[in-house]
Order: structure tokens, then C-alpha cells, then sequence
């Protein structure tokens, strides 16, 4: 059986991945908080783990793997965007997770498993924090339910921090009736303008970490393989669903690896709305960049490092499928790649898996080449956006006229000229795949521009 490698944020080192049981792998991901539209920043983790996803389901079997990705559908920023709007809170949160599965597919994500709902949860969220203060492990305070972080030895396990490095411009909130400024909800109490439930502590709903936990607990028990997300969620937010977790749970482990993605930039800057280069996946999709370009380029960085989407990536990106899927037609797929799996079962190496693509496709071996971009969710047989409108009879001429030229350049073993042609064509926008027997044929990309043939 193939061995994955994965880098295990909790100890901080890269670990072979060996399941609690291997006919039940477990992998949970926090998912989003459904008030707007997903922009770029939350697709990557979304595809990242897709990844893993695929990648556990060909080393295990599709039938052997679990994986839950949750939907926060009870939330602050939910709130304000209904008493700003007008509109109910059911009617935003179904809205926009119909949004968020819609745009997520169009980057050829597979749905997950299992994709609970908080608000589906509030009992077992009651439950939890019941537990916790029975067992010493949190308190009541002025209507609030808080999570005792003194009680819990480990608190930091995660994140590495000590508890004034925590303290000092962390996420936390400073309130007069909290033991520790550390100290976390669980249970807060709803006033006549914020949605409630009924609880031991009167009228309130759930703090944002508790659902997490109380949601990985109802389908995957005390002790799972995977926990999931971004590096911004490892404090304080999976530092918090370990210590309530495995202090209501101390026979169990809860995540036995923690995987977490970087973050991502615009053209080397932070994405910001402020920096006017903030942008949701439906304003790529819908200026005409297709799912499996940004697809392809948020593979094309490791996950564990920072990646910066630029608008040349976007474009390389294009001509790169343009030419794979001219090379696909009409062919049928291999067995996967060993080395395409061997990349990405050490630790998610998709740029390895890309480059090892461009190999493939450069050789010709266009079944093993369909066949790892299948198990990279590209090359998809229903998309058709890389067929450009055919060009005019006398551009074709032209282009014909520079293939030939060239042709006779790789002959007479002037390799300069060759390449020379090659690049004036790719500065026009169209790419050259040379196929066997010396022919090549022309790609025409989006960006193709006439007058830049000469």
C-alpha cells in the first residue's frame, strides 16, 4: 500500500499517515461562515484538501473514507448582515451555502461526505458545555458559559505559544466577568435581535468553537485521523476545540493529525478590500476565467507555503490546459501515474505532480498524462472553454506558415531560430504542441492577439 507523508502541524514535524482504522478514515475540515461569497483566500483550503480527500480515497478506497466539511450558520457577522439587510437568517445562510457548493464545483471539488449545519447541533453544543462544567472544566458567568483554560495543562499544544504570547494582540476578547483573559465562550446569552435557544443558563446560543467539537464528536466519536483548515484557524480556534474536547472527552485523542494550509496573496500583496484587489471565486468565474484554471494555479504552490495568484500564473495556466486537453482528445486513461501518486502522497506535493505532468505530456504519454489529471480534478471531459473560435483562414495561413518554418529549423538543426519562432507565437497567444513524427499543431488561447504575429 501506497505510504502517505503528511506535515503534522501539532508536532510540527512530517509523519507517516497511518488511520486509527483503515476501513474508517476520518478527515473533518472547518468549512465556512455563510454570510457572503467565498472569495479566492477560502478556495484554497477548499481544494487543498480535495486533494487529500482524493488522495485518501485512492490509497484506502472511496468506501473507507469519511470526510465532513461544516457550515457555521449561527454567527455574528450572520446577524449584522440581517439587521443590515433585512432579510432572515435562513434565508442568507441557504442562499449562500448554495453559493458556496455551486462555486466550489466549478473549481471540481468533490462535495464532502458529511456537511453539518451548527444550528442542526445546539443540543450536543448544551450537552458539551454541561459536561465541561460538571467536570471543573468551565464556568457560568453573568449568563455565559466559558471555557476554563487554566484547567487544562495542555492549553497550547498546538500553536506552540506560551499564554502571555497568547494574550498579547491574539483574537481573544477581554471581558470583566472572565477568571483568564484566555478564557472562551461556549454559551453566550441572545438578546430579542440575535436568534437563541433554550438552555440550562437561560435564552442564549452557542460560542463559535464549540460546534466544531460538538459536531466532530456526533459523527466521528473521541478519536479521528484528520482535522483540517487554514493557518489562521490554529489559535485561536483549533487550539480551543482541543482543549474542550479532549478535556469533556480524556479517553480520547480527538485529531491525530492537524493539517493546515497557508495563506494567499495578489500579486505579492495581502488581499485586501482596502488594496482593491479583493475578489470572490464568481467575479474570476465570471470574467471568463474557468474553474479549472484556478483550479490549476492554486496547485501550482505548495500548500504549506504562502501563494501569490498573479495574473501571468493565470494566463501560463491557460495555455497549459489548452495544450493538455488538445493532447487528451479522444483517449482514454491509464492506470494512475506512480509517480504522480508518490508526489502527492508526500505531503501534497501538487507542484510536483504538475511538473511531473508537463513530463508526460512532453513524451507523449497522453493516457498516463489523462489519468493524473483526473486524480488532480482537471481535465475534465465536460469542459470545453479551452476551444477557442477558430481564427480566419489568412491567420491560419500565417500560422501554418511559422509551424513550417520552424519545422525546418529543428531539420537544419538551428535550434535558435526554432525557438525563436515558438516564442513569438506564445507572445501572440498561442502555443505550439509538437506531436510525433516532427509535426506540431497550433493552440489558440483566449488571449490571442493577430497582430503580434508580425
Amino acid at each position: 500500500m501506497t505510504q502517505i507523508r503528511l506535515y503534522n502541524s501539532k508536532t510540527r514535524r512530517k509523519e507517516e499517515f497511518t488511520p486509527l482504522k483503515k476501513e474508517n478514515v476520518r478527515m473533518y475540515v472547518c468549512g465556512p461562515t455563510v454570510y457572503d461569497r467565498a472569495h479566492l483566500g477560502n478556495a484554497r483550503p477548499v481544494v487543498v484538501f480535495d486533494i487529500l480527500f482524493r488522495l485518501l480515497r485512492e490509497v484506502f478506497g472511496a468506501e473507507n473514507v469519511t470526510y465532513a466539511r461544516n457550515f457555521t450558520d449561527i454567527d455574528d457577522k450572520i446577524n449584522a448582515r440581517s439587521l443590515a439587510t433585512g432579510r432572515s437568517i435562513s434565508e442568507i445562510t441557504e442562499e449562500t451555502i448554495t453559493w458556496y457548493l455551486d462555486d466550489m464545483r466549478e473549481l471540481s471539488t468533490l462535495d464532502p461526505n458529511l456537511m453539518p449545519r451548527a444550528t442542526l447541533y445546539i443540543s450536543q453544543m448544551i450537552e458539551m458545555s454541561n459536561n465541561l462544567i460538571k467536570k471543573g472544566h468551565a464556568y457560568v458567568a453573568e449568563g455565559h458559559v466559558l471555557f476554563d483554560v487554566d484547567s487544562c495543562p495542555d492549553y497550547g499544544v498546538l500553536s506552540g505559544r506560551a499564554i502571555e504570547d497568547m494574550i498579547a494582540g491574539s483574537r481573544v476578547e477581554i471581558a470583566p466577568y472572565k477568571r483568564n483573559p484566555l478564557d472562551f465562550v461556549l454559551w453566550k446569552p441572545s438578546s430579542g435581535e440575535t436568534p437563541g435557544w433554550e438552555s440550562p443558563w437561560g435564552f442564549g446560543r452557542p460560542g463559535w468553537h464549540i460546534e466544531c467539537s460538538a459536531m466532530v464528536q456526533e459523527h466521528f466519536g473521541e478519536s479521528f485521523d484528520i482535522h483540517g483548515g487554514g493557518n489562521d484557524l490554529i489559535f485561536p480556534h483549533h487550539e480551543n476545540e482541543i482543549a474542550q474536547s479532549k478535556c469533556a472527552h480524556p479517553g480520547g485523542s480527538f485529531a491525530q493529525f492537524w493539517i493546515h494550509n497557508e495563506m494567499l496573496q495578489v500579486e505579492g500583496k495581502k488581499m485586501s478590500k482596502s488594496l482593491d484587489n479583493f475578489f470572490t471565486v464568481r467575479d474570476l468565474l465570471n470574467d471568463g476565467i474557468p474553474g479549472e484554471v484556478v483550479r490549476f494555479v492554486l496547485l501550482s504552490t505548495h500548500y504549506g507555503k504562502p501563494m501569490d495568484w498573479t495574473q501571468k500564473k493565470v494566463r501560463d495556466a491557460t495555455l497549459t490546459l489548452r495544450k493538455w486537453h488538445a493532447l487528451v482528445e479522444n483517449v482514454s486513461p491509464a492506470l494512475l501515474d506512480d509517480v504522480i501518486l508518490q508526489n502527492v502522497s508526500n505531503d501534497l506535493n501538487t507542484p510536483g505532480a504538475l511538473a511531473r505532468m508537463h513530463e508526460l505530456a512532453k513524451s507523449g504519454s497522453v493516457e498516463l498524462l489523462l489519468s493524473a489529471g483526473q486524480f488532480l480534478g482537471l481535465l475534465s471531459p465536460d469542459e470545453h472553454w479551452w476551444f477557442p473560435k477558430e481564427p480566419d483562414n489568412t491567420v491560419k495561413n500565417k500560422v501554418e506558415s511559422l509551424l513550417a518554418l520552424r519545422t525546418k529549423a529543428k531539420v537544419n538543426r538551428d535550434f535558435l531560430k526554432a525557438d525563436l519562432i515558438r516564442s513569438q507565437l506564445l507572445d501572440a497567444g498561442i502555443e505550439v504542441v509538437d506531436q510525433p513524427g516532427g509535426l506540431s499543431r497550433a493552440v489558440f488561447s483566449s488571449v490571442f492577439d493577430p497582430e503580434k504575429l508580425g
